[in-house]
């Protein structure tokens, strides 16, 4: 049977008499106007009903504990009977008299059974803001790395649990997926351990078990990757990107060769470039805002010449709100995985998307543009820079370096000065849709 426990001051207590509680008394209870009132048994001490405006009536015992009136239920009436109610309050009202608590008890074992999946559950509640791909990375690993634990209490979860997991995930799924899935554990422990607490205000979970990876340094060492496409290579990758465009699914390849040319030339992530949409490119302006970003900030940034050129080309032929539209113009482009591969053998160089944002930063590096403005550019956190507040939101100090960059990019990469092109900013997209 479930115990549910209320906390009331004392003066909500009924001044009514006492008397023998049985069917007949109760049912002779009259209804209070609103809220609620109490008869007390002359029985048992400490046992009583608890009678509602909306007619509930529910059998209880109250005791003060710990210089506190509390009141537990006990059943519902006429789920057991008076006898059987009051049998059972004895029970409960002499566990108090030896120095328990019923309300610590009943948290603790509420507290033990809540699993792994319901912690995650409840993580993913809180954390509604993460992003598709990350909220994908944890489901991921909840399902297949911890799929053991899914059922069991976090509780039962120890250190030595963590370091034994950990280490057969580093030998079977690789080290850096073992350091994946142990931050998404912490993170949802770490969350559970914010949220429940017990009666005295404390965690249900002390420690988290994940800590041990540090008390111990038992985290893999993960070398970060930090590949690029050296300035020599560009050229015969930009060739091999734009032999895209002779290929059968001519639609397609032609956005996958805009899309990985605009993110060398930008070096947006792949997921800012691919949601981009022409609401947010100005082409008279030249500027563009980047609203779906890591961090969570928007990012406006300058168009540059080639930018521009590649834009107005690509709003020539719109399907969809998207800039980088799918085959079929109904959403915006996915990973191009077959594109990319014929880039790689084509070009001979092996890259990913990601190494095109790392090659606009190490460009922007050698071409001596200060740490500042390149960390503006790929919008990275600036920390306490107090610059920042002086620049606000202004995008026009990024023009320069931006457009050094681009000029760089396409010298190595063989590209004459674009000429200009007039910017069709004014085209209706219905009108590109039709």
């Amino acid at each position: 049977m479930c115990l549910i426990w209320s906390v009331y001051i004392v003066s909500t207590f009924s001044k009514n008499e006492p008397v023998r509680l049985t069917k007949t008394s109760i049912d002779n209870a009259p209804l209070p106007e609103h809220g609620q009132t109490f008869l007390r048994d002359n029985l048992l001490k400490g046992f009583g009903l608890r009678i509602t405006a909306n007619g509930t009536k529910s059998f209880i015992i109250e005791k003060r504990i710990n210089g506190r009136v509390r009141r537990q239920t006990v059943a519902r009436f006429g789920v057991l009977t008076c006898e059987q109610a009051r049998k059972r309050a004895q029970i409960l009202l002499g566990q108090i008299a030896e120095g328990q608590d019923p309300i610590a008890n009943k948290k603790r074992q509420q507290a033990a059974q809540i699993t792994l999946n319901q912690a995650f559950h409840e993580f993913k509640q809180i954390r509604k803001n993460l992003a598709p791909k990350t909220l994908k990375g944890y489901t991921k690993s909840v399902e297949a790395y911890f799929s053991g634990w899914q059922h069991r209490p976090i509780t039962d979860i120890t250190k030595r649990m963590v370091l034994d997991k950990h280490r057969v995930l580093g030998e079977t799924r690789g080290e850096a997926t073992a350091n994946s899935a142990m931050r998404h554990l912490r993170s949802i422990l770490n969350v559970a351990q914010n949220t429940h607490e017990d009666h005295q205000g404390r965690s249900i979970l002390p420690v988290n078990p994940v800590s041990i990876l540090n008390q111990n340094r038992a985290w893999f060492k993960e070398e970060r990757r930090r590949t690029t496409i050296k300035a020599h290579e560009l050229n015969a990758w930009y060739a091999a990107v734009q032999s895209l465009k002779s290929d059968e699914y001519v639609m397609t390849a032609s956005v996958v060769a805009d899309f990985l040319a605009f993110i060398l030339f930008t070096g947006l992530r792949f997921s800012e470039a691919q949601t981009l949409k022409w609401a947010d490119v100005d082409l008279i302006d030249r500027s563009m805002l980047i609203r779906k970003t890591k961090n969570g900030k928007p990012l406006a940034l300058p168009l540059c010449d080639f930018h521009v050129s590649l834009l107005t080309m690509r709003r020539a032929m719109a399907l969809n709100e998207y800039v980088f539209p799918d085959r079929d113009g109904v959403r915006h482009l996915v990973e191009p995985k077959r594109q990319l591969k014929h880039v790689r053998e084509t070009s001979g160089v092996y890259f990913t998307v990601h190494d095109l944002r790392r090659t606009f930063a190490t460009t922007a590096t050698t071409l001596g543009i200060s740490t500042y403005l390149i960390k503006r550019l790929l919008n990275h956190t600036l920390g306490n820079d107090v610059t920042e507040g002086y620049v606000g939101d202004s995008i026009e100090y990024l023009r320069e370096p931006m457009q050094r960059v681009s000029d760089f990019l396409m010298m190595q990469c063989g590209i004459e000065k674009a000429v200009n092109v007039t910017p069709v900013n004014e085209r209706p997209l219905a009108e590109a849709e039709a």
